[in-house]
């Protein structure tokens, strides 16, 4: 049972999350205020905010918010315990909103997906996937991408020296593997449009083996920033950042090899992760940005060399 002192920090948590301040974002802000947390803390709180949001309709609304995340942890805990406990049945009405029926399939196998904890994936640089988990102790490789690393254990990687110098990113999987299949050579001219804070960014610089050049466009130049710091992290010095609203104005007349858009998006393929967006998305937000997408394909595919990749 969770400690009834991280209880009320979680509860905490909850009253400044709203459809406008992601659950992620909201425990970010608290813990700068709340410095005193240490780590471990930290980790208890922020699963227990997470496993709320996972398990959201099956709670008693007229219980507190402390019961009510005590009532997410039982149900988590029965669920991890034996994914079978919770019926198919069940977890298609209440593990995802109503809407999302009317768009796509949606097997058992996906919702006990959604219900899991995520794992948490490493990207090592090139061809030292095998030494990083080494070195790293709770960690594996795995076939499915070159150099992922999946860790297991429950330390700080952030004060890891192998954070501090650079050996590795914290990247997901799947995202890691857009970068595989982009599959950019040293030498070539590429775009990353919706950089955003960089991971595939980075991803396309070291596959090109700090060669040729990557231009980075983000709106948001707080996220430009964050992508720099990270760059002089791993030492890798051939990109270019830009700010590219998804205009028809372009950062640049440059012509690419390759463009990987990026595009903003319903953000499903992160319910699992940020189980919140389940909540807050709405059918008039897949419609608004799948033409925000098409505007944004329309506006760069000109930048693309004659027969260049556009991913």
């Amino acid at each position: 049972m969770i400690d009834q002192a991280l209880l009320n920090h979680a509860a905490g948590v909850l009253k400044t999350i709203s459809a406008d301040q992601r659950a992620d974002t909201a425990l970010r802000f608290y813990f700068e205020t709340h410095r005193y947390l240490q780590p471990p803390a930290r980790r208890v709180i922020s699963h227990t905010v997470f496993v709320y949001f996972r398990w959201l309709q099956w709670l008693d609304e007229k219980a507190s918010p402390q019961k009510r995340l005590e009532q997410a942890v039982t149900f988590h805990e029965r669920f991890t315990a034996d994914p079978k406990s919770i019926k198919p049945e069940a977890l298609a009405a209440l593990a995802v909103p109503a809407w999302l029926k009317t768009e796509m399939d949606i097997p058992a196998d996906y919702l006990r997906q959604l219900q899991r904890d995520p794992t948490l994936w490493l990207r090592a640089r090139p061809g030292r996937a095998a030494g990083l988990a080494k070195s790293l102790f709770a960690a594996e490789t795995t076939p499915r991408a070159p150099d992922a690393v999946r860790f297991t254990g429950v330390s700080d990687l952030f004060k890891t020296e192998q954070f501090k110098t650079g050996e590795f990113e914290i990247q997901d999987l799947a995202s890691q593997l857009v970068s595989v299949a982009a599959a950019p050579t040293p030498g070539e001219t590429w775009w990353d449009a919706c950089a955003g804070e960089g991971g595939k960014t980075l991803h396309l610089a070291d596959l090109m083996m700090n060669k040729g050049v990557v231009w980075a466009t983000d709106r948001n130049e707080k996220r430009i920033d964050t992508l720099k710091r990270r760059a002089g992290r791993a030492k890798l010095f051939n990109y270019r950042t830009a700010f590219w609203d998804g205009s028809a104005r372009l950062p640049t007349k440059t012509k690419f090899d390759g463009i990987l858009l990026d595009a903003p998006c319903s953000g499903i393929g992160t319910w699992q992760r940020n189980p919140h967006a389940r909540w807050t998305t709405t059918p008039a937000d897949v419609t608004e940005l799948a033409a925000t997408q098409l505007a944004m394909l329309n506006h760069l595919v000109g930048s693309l060399k004659p027969g260049g990749r556009l991913v």
